[in-house]
């Protein structure tokens, strides 16, 4: 069992089989990344992945999320997939929804039930200007393929302020014949992604917002869950938001987060990180690496000042942007 210094106990694995992605969303890639940057990453071969999974498992994890960069680009994802889906855990994945389609089927022959779609906007034109690519239709159609093959749909909209924060009421509006959960995410801070405080819209301000239409109640929430889940009476769908900036659940975090070129980190905003690929090929035995690594966990947001202007270019030193932990 992987408990850090604060009794938190670890069972929740992240694991990003890539961080390239077939959208440049602004929140999560800066536009400045060098020519050729995704190419020279190493990455997890599909066996070291399993490898590295199966020690986590051992030590308690029992639900393992794929993420990217978008997963489903990745040519061995299927592969991938299915090796994760022998263990004994809950498995599941966050996709941008392009590729969907075509790989429902081994959703369902490999049980993940659940699946995350990243969607910011319901304007056609909109998604064109955040993500720089014109998918919005294959997304929203993959999304009700989904809801037709009976998954549970969660949407992850990232709202900023001045950019789609006027289409709140949109999204809950979606909810009411669509059995669609959707979940508002606060503006966080990566490295280059020009993060500022005024951007955030904060999980009171996207309540107060919703209550000028909607009467909505508060749904009890699990222990670990990151999100603050509400329902609008007599909606089929829900909605959660996820304050990650202005009512932080640190308390009660239980993920770990593996990145593609095999770093654990214990925070998506820790600036510590842990090699766990090349221990592995170098065959250093990283169960207590990972240990170690969760022992050294900071309380909360990753050792950082909540009040800092992380996402500001050429003042964060951190490694990492969003596309390369993984969200």
């Amino acid at each position: 069992m992987l408990i850090d210094n604060f009794s938190r106990i670890h069972n929740y694995l992240r694991i990003s089989i890539t961080d390239k992605c077939n959208l440049r969303c602004s929140y999560c890639i800066s536009e400045d990344l060098p020519h050729g940057y995704f190419a020279n990453q190493i990455k997890m071969s599909s066996e070291e992945i399993e490898k590295i999974a199966s020690v986590f498992v051992k030590l308690g994890v029992n639900k393992i999320r794929i993420t990217g960069g978008e997963p489903l680009v990745r040519k061995d994802a299927e592969k991938i997939l299915r090796n994760l889906a022998k263990f004994p855990v809950e498995l599941v994945i966050t996709t941008n929804g392009v590729f969907v389609d075509e790989f429902i089927n081994v959703f369902k022959e490999i049980g993940i039930k659940s699946v995350n779609v990243s969607l910011d906007t319901l304007k056609k034109d909109r998604f064109i200007e955040i993500t720089r690519r014109d998918e919005f239709v294959r997304v929203k159609n993959n999304i009700d393929l989904l809801l037709e093959n009976n998954f549970h749909v969660k949407v992850n909209a990232v709202l900023q302020r001045g950019i789609n924060d006027d289409e709140i009421i949109d999204f809950i509006d979606w909810t009411k014949d669509t059995p669609v959960h959707v979940r508002f995410i606060e503006f966080m801070p990566f490295s280059g992604n020009d993060w500022q405080n005024h951007k955030v819209i904060s999980h009171k301000q996207t309540l107060d917002e919703i209550s000028k239409k909607f009467h909505f109640i508060e749904l009890i929430n699990e222990k670990n869950d990151t999100a603050k889940k509400y329902f609008v009476p007599n909606h089929k769908g829900t909605f959660a938001i996820i304050s990650t900036m202005t009512q932080p659940f640190c308390s009660t975090c239980n993920r770990l987060r593996l990145t593609s070129d095999g770093k654990l980190y214990n925070c998506l905003f820790g600036k510590e990180e842990t090699d766990l690929l090349t221990a592995l090929r170098n065959n250093i035995d990283i169960e207590q690496l990972i240990i170690n690594n969760v022992k050294n966990k900071y309380f909360m947001l990753g050792g950082n000042n909540e009040n800092e202007n992380w996402g500001i270019k050429n003042i964060d030193t951190r490694k990492k942007s969003m596309i390369n932990i993984g969200g």
